[in-house]
């Protein structure tokens, strides 16, 4: 039977996970509070009404909790540079400092290069890119003070360049510019913050059954049986946050293929 231990390998560490109000990051924040954790789950979704989209921070606060976990929510947005500050702030004010920042949140326009907006680019970069940088810089003083954190960005396979056969579809290359940026930034900061014991890595998680996916139809005929269970994600995160920051860090893994390379089956999540 899943269950929170409040005795786990995260006991004790505060954990920021943004985009928690639905799939990926609620799976996330459910598998750290599983192991102890004091989680910060953070999104522009607080409450039903907020979004057209199922889920809620205020539900995943209340899977966790009733399972015997903590959590706290704080909405913000992550297109904006002072909500971001603030985020980190109260998180702070509530738990202490970050120990483990994961960076899911995103905002996904498919357009072909042709017509896509340039108001629709900036919000991508912003909250895809930059956010995840600034977020960075916010919670990496008191992590390098410690000589202990661990950050991890949630990336897709659209960071990988296409090859021919060209499927000609279109839509994907902002999106692929995004992660592919979010990627090389995790193997630079990796080296820069090394020697602090402070260990950044990507997952990359595949095809996943959330709510986000589902709007954009990207689970179709053609695509079903590529699909993951949010389970390996989730685990794959939570692993890569307790690995050794000296030979765990700067990796770009892929959710499964990772579990399988350490040996590793993904744990139930509670409330699931």
């Amino acid at each position: 039977m899943v269950a929170i231990n409040p005795n786990g390998k995260l006991r004790g560490k505060v954990a920021l996970v943004t985009g928690a109000s639905r799939g990926i990051g609620e799976a996330i924040a459910v598998r750290f509070a599983m192991e102890g954790a004091k989680v910060v789950v953070s999104a522009r979704t607080a409450a039903e009404g907020d979004s057209k989209l199922p889920g809620t921070l205020a539900a995943t606060v209340e899977r966790i909790r009733a399972a015997g976990g903590e959590a706290v929510a704080i909405k913000a947005d992550l297109s904006d540079e002072a909500d971001r500050a603030r985020l980190v702030k109260e998180a702070v004010e509530i738990y202490g400092d970050i120990d483990i920042l994961v960076n899911d949140a995103a905002v996904t326009f498919f357009i072909p290069v042709e017509t896509f907006p340039k108001k629709r680019f900036d919000l991508m970069m912003e909250v895809q890119v930059w956010a995840p940088f600034h977020l960075s810089q916010l919670v990496l003083p008191a992590m390098r003070q410690k000589k202990s954190g661990a950050i991890i960005n949630i990336s897709s396979g659209a960071g990988i360049h296409p090859k021919q056969p060209y499927n000609r579809r279109g839509g994907g290359t902002v999106y692929g510019m995004c992660k592919a940026a979010l990627e090389r930034f995790t193997t630079g900061l990796a080296s820069e913050v090394y020697d602090d014991n402070v260990s950044i890595n990507v997952v990359s998680p595949g095809l996943v059954d959330t709510p986000g996916v589902a709007v954009h139809g990207l689970i179709n005929a053609a695509t079903k049986d590529r699909v993951q269970p949010i389970k390996y994600i989730a685990e794959a995160v939570y692993q890569l946050a307790i690995g050794d920051p000296k030979t765990m860090t700067g990796r770009i893994d892929y959710a499964a293929d990772f579990l399988k390379q350490i040996n590793v089956e993904p744990s139930e999540l509670v409330g699931a």
